[in-house]
């Protein structure tokens, strides 16, 4: 049976070197170890640029600070502290930066670039350490394949984030069929894709059902307002109606009183006429 302290050895020398040379050194290395290891060998994961820095990092011995620091935290956190509490976070997110720096530097003295993302897991990578004893042994192991975060994880995970054993940690056996292995693993994120892309059309057809209650009241509230608008024309149609009649009859009025105007003033003139005679 393979030696699980033979398996961390070989995974030491594989998982110090860059990432680009990973795949090519892992399988000589297989080729060239005893049948009971040779598949252990073989299922090791080639190292994510983020958690290779952190390895590197550890393997430079800088990581003392930052676990002294989390054993410091859990006991202030154990004491209800807040006064302290303070000042360790204050403490610890200075640290870890510090810490993330130095590793994205060994990372580039070593011709590898980090990128935003990368250096953003390095930084929740070392913090999950400071934060977790269980990530800080992970850590501690020089052999992380990818990166952890605080309060993202089981214990059990990190058997499946380091190549090789964890300290307290069961090691998951390996299986020889890889390919059966690799598709299980395949399907279990098609089937998270998928469910992550159901969510997200489940949130977008939220938002969309929002947007369309708006516009309907929007509808509503201007056919209201047609409806009122219709009433009060018909209402000033009407009543225009009755003014213009109205009007009609009063200039009917005006014109016969207008007649008989002017006939009584030819008939007050011929009066006048009679009498000067």
């Amino acid at each position: 049976m393979a030696s699980r302290n033979d398996l961390d050895e070989i995974a030491e020398e594989l998982y110090a070197l860059p990432p680009a040379q990973f795949t090519a050194a892992r399988n000589a290395r297989a080729g060239m170890a005893e049948r009971p290891i040779a598949a252990h060998v073989k299922a090791l994961r080639k190292p994510s640029v983020s958690a290779w820095a952190v390895n590197l990092l550890a393997r430079e011995g800088q990581l003392g600070d930052a676990l002294e620091l989390a054993a410091a935290l859990r006991e202030a956190q154990e004491d209800l502290d807040a006064a302290e509490l303070s000042r360790l976070g204050r403490q610890r997110r200075a640290l870890v930066a510090a810490l993330a720096t130095q590793a994205v530097g060994l990372a580039e003295d070593a011709g590898v670039t980090v990128s935003t993302a990368a250096r953003g897991d390095i930084e929740k990578t070392i913090n999950a350490a400071v934060m977790d004893a269980a990530a800080a042994a992970a850590v501690m192991t020089a052999r992380l394949v990818t990166p952890l975060e605080a309060g993202a994880f089981e214990q059990a995970d990190l058997a499946d984030a380091v190549g090789g054993s964890v300290p307290g940690v069961a090691e998951p056996a390996v299986r020889d069929d890889l390919a059966e292995r690799r598709a299980r693993k395949a399907a279990e994120k098609a089937a998270r894709e998928a469910e992550r892309a159901a969510n997200e059309a489940e949130r977008e057809l939220g938002r969309i059902e929002a947007q369309r209650q708006k516009l309907q009241e929007r509808v509503d509230h201007v056919e209201e307002r047609i409806g009122d608008l219709r009433r009060d024309l018909e209402r000033l149609e009407s009543e225009q109606a009755k003014a213009v009649e109205e009007l009609t009859g009063i200039e009917a009025e005006r014109t016969a009183a207008a007649s008989r105007a002017q006939a009584a003033a030819k008939e007050a003139e011929r009066a006048r006429d009679a009498v000067s005679e």
